[in-house]
């Protein structure tokens, strides 16, 4: 079976515990605001343009067969048809096509290399994205061949589908990484696209099935942490705890992507050591 991935990432350090390999996969249905992966947004590969890269030497122009990139390297993106001719004529890899089908046997040969350090570590796979959950054949199939063979798995998701695909993966799933972006229903709403009725239902029944369940909170000041939000979500998860909860301060790495992806900049301040310790003290 295939899936659509974007990214592997071997060795990672802070995708669940131990040393894990993180397989991305492409899609997603919220739109973040502050995504730091917003190449994963579409089931489809996208083209990325990093211009700071670009050195105007024209081998992409003269070889786009829809004259979709100008002599300046700028794309006409309503032309484009994501062929990948101009990434593969581009010596300063500024432009990237992102997104690729990989059969989920080639993708667990790739995770079972690292099984030494999975032991050793306590880590093993986790599947991110994107949104995983919405290829959940893709996902299943993938986490039965890590689990069947000892590896232990994780699931890195933001909890928006059907429960019924919860139900396929549970029982190859050791551990869910949930997000939980905001609590209000309204700022939610204004900030991802969606509101998170369900989101917080699944997070309930993942409880409820007596599943391992860490609880990821992205920080971004003057977004997510605004009024009393902070303290709705603690108020929510003590009475509904979940065996961790990890926040996570904004980081910038999503600025650049949007940029190379032709998206609106998104730019907010990354928080204070202050306020992050005192985010994590609202949370223990």
């Amino acid at each position: 079976m295939k899936a659509k991935i974007f990214d592997i990432q071997r060795a990672s350090f802070v995708d669940g515990p131990g040393i894990r390999t993180t397989v991305f996969f492409q899609g997603c249905n919220l739109r973040c605001q502050w995504c730091h992966n917003p190449e994963s947004w579409k089931m489809q590969p996208q083209l990325m343009f990093f211009e700071n890269r670009c050195i105007r030497c024209g081998c992409c122009s003269h070889l786009c067969p829809q004259a979709a990139v100008a002599s300046d390297g700028q794309i006409d993106r309503t032309r484009c048809t994501v062929c990948g001719a101009c990434a593969l004529a581009c010596p300063h890899d500024a432009r990237q096509i992102c997104g690729r089908e990989e059969e989920t046997d080639s993708l667990l040969k790739i995770v079972l290399r690292d099984r030494a350090y999975y032991e050793k570590s306590g880590g093993g796979l986790t599947v991110s994205g994107g949104e995983c959950m919405l290829q959940p054949d893709a996902l299943y199939e993938l986490l039965r061949g890590a689990h069947g063979a000892g590896v232990s798995t994780a699931v890195d998701t933001a909890g928006n589908v059907s429960w019924t695909n919860f139900e396929k993966v549970l029982p190859v799933t050791d551990l869910f990484l949930y997000d939980i972006k905001c609590f209000t229903p309204a700022l939610h709403e204004r900030l991802t696209g969606t509101e998170n009725a369900r989101i917080l239902q699944n997070y309930l029944r993942l409880l409820g099935a007596g599943k391992r369940v860490i609880v990821r909170i992205p920080i971004v000041p003057g977004y997510n942490d605004i009024g009393d939000e902070m303290e709705q979500t603690a108020a929510f998860l003590r009475a509904h705890a979940p065996e961790k909860i990890e926040p996570l301060p904004y980081h910038r790495l999503g600025e650049s992507k949007n940029a190379a992806l032709g998206l609106p900049c998104f730019k907010a301040e990354i928080p204070t050591k202050q306020r992050m310790e005192e985010i994590t003290r609202l949370f223990a």
